[in-house]
């Protein structure tokens, strides 16, 4: 069953189309990074127009790129024949409707609803956060066994949450202020370093001395929760004390008052407290629940600090996505939308609703009798 999964919900706007829930027939991304670095952070409003001029064209190319791939000979050849040969191969559309940016999640839908109304094709709404788990679905001989503890962690989601089944999880923790790759933009923004923040403090660390500087790790009452504001606030009042500055100094002017050492050197150490948060809840909840396996999902799961720590510290091997496969794209939507068509019928498009802001623990889909 081949599945055409679209993803609009922040800055991406991407298309994929992906056989059988983890064979990879196409994956197109258009990202805007170059687009917000310049505000440091997404303008939600900017990012869906830019959606707007972009979405039919991407999932032309993921569409007729598919096709392709079991038809060669139609390599380089255009034409409105092959786009329909192309889409008689779609057997059902997966599209994130929530949650996200309301302006990004509607130009998805829409695109998505109508295309699935004019092509008489299935139609799957689908969690973006639950999404990222799938991408440790794609490309796998050996797909993760249930039951499934997984750890998502991005700019907007930090949580652990544990999967019996497909569409059948439970929350046992999340963040109570700030995702881990909030903070991660937060921190970069204070110490000057280009936005997005986890790849540009990741490049910074490599050359800084993580125990340089030691900051404290939140103590949360429920055991498996979050929290990375303290932190955050740690390292800003750190930064303005090493500058010779009170806490009354501005942080937009703290960046031009560190020289290179002392920002790789508070790069290194915030990234690896802030990561070591993480692993240790996870290992923890390893421990209590004794999973088949453990996945990593979401953007900061292409960070080696946190590849690093968890090879050395996990009593298990740990299933992490492809890099490519961390930051929003289409084809983990595309591998959720198939198992979902195995389980329940699909939704009307003319009835579907987008919800900008909604907790997995309202959109399980195959709860236990």
């Amino acid at each position: 069953m081949r599945i055409l999964g679209i993803e609009s919900s922040c800055d991406e706007t991407a298309a994929a189309v992906v056989e059988d829930g983890s064979r990879l027939l196409s994956n197109v991304v258009n990202s805007q990074i170059d687009i917000h670095s310049a505000f440091g952070g997404v303008v939600p409003e900017v990012a869906a127009r830019s959606h707007l001029e972009v979405i039919l064209p991407v999932i032309d190319r993921a569409v007729v790129e598919a096709y392709v791939v079991g038809h060669p000979e139609f390599i380089g050849v255009e034409g409105e024949d092959l786009r329909k040969s192309a889409w008689a191969e779609v057997d059902a559309i997966a599209c994130t409707t929530m949650p996200g940016l309301i302006g990004s999640l509607l130009i998805g839908s829409l695109t998505a609803r109508t295309l699935a109304r004019l092509k008489n094709k299935p139609f799957y709404p689908v969690h973006h956060v639950e999404a990222h788990v799938y991408a440790n679905f794609l490309t796998r001989e050996s797909p993760p066994e249930f039951p499934m503890l997984a750890l998502i962690v991005s700019g907007g989601h930090s949580q652990i949450v544990l999967f019996r089944n497909h569409g059948d999880y439970q929350m046992i923790g999340q963040t109570q202020d700030d995702a881990v790759g909030e903070a991660f933009d937060k921190v970069a923004k204070i110490l000057g370093l280009p936005y997005p923040g986890g790849p540009s403090i990741a490049a910074a660390a490599e050359s800084g001395n993580p125990h340089k500087y030691h900051f404290p790790k939140a103590k949360m009452s429920g055991e498996y929760d979050f929290s990375f504001s303290g932190l955050k606030t740690a390292v800003l009042r750190t930064v303005q004390s090493e500058c010779g500055q009170d806490h009354t100094f501005p942080s937009s002017g703290l960046a031009e008052l560190l020289n290179d050492e002392q920002r790789h050197d508070f790069a290194a150490s915030f990234r690896f407290v802030a990561i070591e948060t993480l692993v240790d809840k996870i290992i923890a909840a390893f421990h209590e629940f004794a999973p088949k396996s453990v996945v990593i999902a979401g953007g900061v799961a292409a960070d080696r600090e946190l590849r690093r720590q968890l090879s050395e510290k996990s009593p298990i091997k740990i299933a992490f996505p492809e890099p490519k496969f961390c930051t929003d794209n289409a084809a983990m939507v595309a591998s959720l939308g198939f198992f979902m068509a195995q389980k329940v019928a699909p939704a009307d498009p003319k009835n579907i609703e987008i919800l900008p802001s909604i907790s997995m623990t309202k959109t399980a889909w195959n709860l236990r009798a």
